[in-house]
């Protein structure tokens, strides 16, 4: 009997063993402080069998320190201008490039340092791998998301179901206070987060959590609060010296790796992202997403809320539509003037 049994769970090993596939994941702006930890939860998956990594500095160091680490994932560097040549044949491309905010920034501030990454990545994409899985760490998230979606439409290279704002650091950061709260092992605790990723916009959905989170309102509203401004809570603690960035390159793996599981055909893979396929309420917003290998299988949309969340929700669309549609001027401006000056200089050249 019991050979038997040993007999069928090597079978099973062997078995998943033959259908797993092997995949390049490019990381953009692998040299930074969330793109060095996340390059090395990275070539430790394996799922991934070329990993790409891009910066405008200091790569070539960082790709000879992963290479000395003894896992079977090929790592490529490049420079600069080759960005296109990293990203060829990606199967995902994960941005974690752009300025990490600091003590006193304000979202604006953070926007017009970053927003150009948006574009210049999602241009790069929409030439040398227009079918890869396109994910986004670069903040603020919910203005960069609407460029890089614009950007790709005015490509012809736009898949709703392929582009993606990383919000897992909400639903980590989530996971853990209720757990640390509730005295229990965070990994765990299922608590979806939807909406944004800034402030209020971010609405954790406590009458959802598993286990079931029965306690004071005042309790849920302290917490809600501390998921809400986590981030500033790194930024004041780090002092100048940095912003979430080993959390956030946690979360970034496991959402990477959750979309590598869902292009290897595994079933039932879930994770919360800011997208704009069949997003309730607004053009883009985080919702319960089912992951597959066309990227998003469905939305499984807004999930059942409390009075206490609702009125949370209706209080922040505004400002999370806000965000949206500034991302989405900036990106028709800056496509307009860019395809001016091309005809321009098309003219010149006659």
């Amino acid at each position: 009997m019991l050979a038997s049994t040993t007999k069928g769970l090597l079978q099973r090993f062997l078995n998943q063993r033959s259908c797993r596939r092997e995949f390049k994941v490019a990381v953009v702006g692998a040299s930074g402080g969330i793109g060095q930890p996340l390059s090395l939860l990275l070539k430790q998956n394996p799922l991934v069998g070329e990993l790409s990594i891009h910066d405008m500095k200091n790569i070539k160091g960082v790709q000879a320190d992963l290479s000395h680490i003894c896992t079977s994932v090929q790592t490529n560097a490049y420079e600069d201008q080759e960005l296109g040549d990293c990203l060829a044949g990606a199967d995902v491309v994960v941005v974690p490039a752009g300025m990490p905010r600091k003590p006193g920034m304000t979202r604006d501030q953070l926007f017009e340092a970053n927003a150009g990454v948006a574009l210049r990545v999602a241009c790069a994409v929409s030439e040398s791998c227009p079918q890869a899985l396109l994910a986004f760490v670069t903040n603020p998230i919910n203005s960069i998301v609407p460029i890089a979606a614009e950007l790709l439409k005015s490509k012809d290279a736009y898949d709703p179901r392929r582009l993606f704002g990383i919000t897992t650091l909400d639903v980590v950061r989530a996971s853990t206070f209720v757990g640390d709260f509730l005295n229990l092992n965070p990994r765990k605790v299922d608590l979806p987060v939807i909406g944004g990723h800034a402030g209020k916009t971010i609405l954790p959905v406590f009458s959802q959590c598993c286990p079931s989170f029965q306690c004071q309102l005042e309790d849920i509203k302290r917490l809600t609060h501390r998921i809400q401004e986590a981030g500033t809570e790194v930024v004041i603690a780090k002092a100048g010296a940095g912003s979430a960035t080993l959390s956030m390159a946690y979360a970034a793996a496991r959402f990477v790796n959750s979309l590598l599981r869902g292009l290897n055909e595994e079933p039932d893979v879930m994770e919360c992202a800011f997208v704009g396929y069949k997003s309730p309420c607004l053009p883009f917003f985080a919702t319960p997403l089912v992951l597959s290998g066309k990227g998003i299988e469905k939305n499984l949309g807004l999930p059942h809320l409390d009075d206490f969340e609702r009125e949370s929700l209706e209080q922040m669309l505004p400002e999370l539509e806000k965000s949206i549609q500034k991302g989405i001027a900036y990106a028709k401006e800056n496509i307009a003037a860019k395809d001016e000056q091309e005809q321009c200089q098309k003219e010149c050249q006659k």
